[in-house]
């Protein structure tokens, strides 16, 4: 199947700078469809990208007025997109060449298959924990917070830690519980039996979400090692820090409420929503610190 064909690209951008006009770049090498969904950008990215690509009509760029967040964004992209499947892909992921080939090759190798992903990798090469993961349950998450992970080797089934990129790369694609938005290829038909994104989730926990219903659904998410992107994580949400940490815990609290509200004793939850604020303020406590030591350079300055 040619890849040009079948794939169109997603891209929601918000303040990427000059990283968008590169990862359009590497996109139009492998895809038929780019669209770009602009949340409202302040700064100079959609003008260096239409600098770059002047009248390439394979590029779809639309331009919000408000910033509706990732969610909304990506379904803004899905419903202008015509190809069979959807590479959802962030504005500060560089594409290898190939890349898209080779994840659309392994998604139509099965039926079952709804979405696909990647090995993102950090500028140093190390690997990103949201490549391949757990979902994060409430009893997973309070194994995390209370450090009882590192039991894992001694009572595996108990101690399961939902981040898996510590464990050995497979030398073939792998059945897994999620992967990242930031890299993730969608079937199509399955996008129709089991609903667009969530757009009750501003920014943070909108993919795990989705891999939570494609899972209820019946279809299989699979990691691919051999598929390599680089990921320059946190570009587009450095300017807006306390906001970015806002969402994310907020969406944290709704994924929690959503799927494991009903069926974990109000204990464990309870303690995971005083987890997730405890974090939350611990977060905005750092941030203060580096102002406050900000403050002190500029004044020995």
């Amino acid at each position: 199947m040619n890849p040009q064909l079948s794939v169109s690209i997603v891209t929601v951008n918000h303040n990427a700078g000059a990283l968008l006009a590169d990862c359009i770049d590497a996109a139009l090498k492998q895809a038929q469809q780019i669209i770009v969904v602009d949340n409202a950008s302040t700064d100079s990215s959609l003008f260096v990208l239409e600098k770059r690509f002047p009248a390439e009509s394979r590029l779809n760029v639309i331009r919000l007025e408000k910033n509706v967040g990732f969610a909304a964004g990506c379904n803004i992209g899905l419903n202008a997109a015509t190809s069979p499947f959807i590479l959802f892909l962030n504005p500060d992921c560089m594409l290898p060449a190939g890349a898209v080939d080779r994840l659309l090759q392994v998604i139509t190798e099965k039926n079952h298959v709804g979405m696909v992903g990647g090995q993102l990798l950090n500028p140093d090469g190390s690997e990103q924990g949201g490549s391949r993961r757990a979902i994060p349950t409430p009893w997973r998450a309070l194994v995390r917070a209370l450090g009882l992970y590192r039991l894992e080797k001694v009572w595996p089934r108990l101690f399961y830690d939902f981040h898996r990129h510590h464990q050995p790369l497979p030398d073939k694609p792998i059945e897994v519980e999620a992967i990242s938005g930031a890299l993730m290829l969608v079937r199509r038909e399955a996008i129709e039996q089991v609903g667009t994104w969530d757009e009750g989730y501003f920014l943070h926990c909108e993919d795990l979400d989705w891999c939570m219903r494609f899972r209820q659904k019946g279809w299989k998410i699979l990691f691919v090692p051999d598929v390599q992107v680089l990921h320059y994580k946190g570009v587009c949400s450095q300017a807006r820090p306390i906001f970015v940490a806002w969402h994310k815990h907020k969406g944290m609290m709704r994924f929690y409420q959503k799927f494991f509200g009903d069926c974990y004793p109000k204990l464990l939850m309870g303690l995971v929503a005083i987890g997730i604020w405890m974090r939350f303020a611990a977060t905005m406590g750092l941030y203060a610190f580096r102002y406050l030591f900000s403050l002190t350079g500029l004044r020995r300055g």
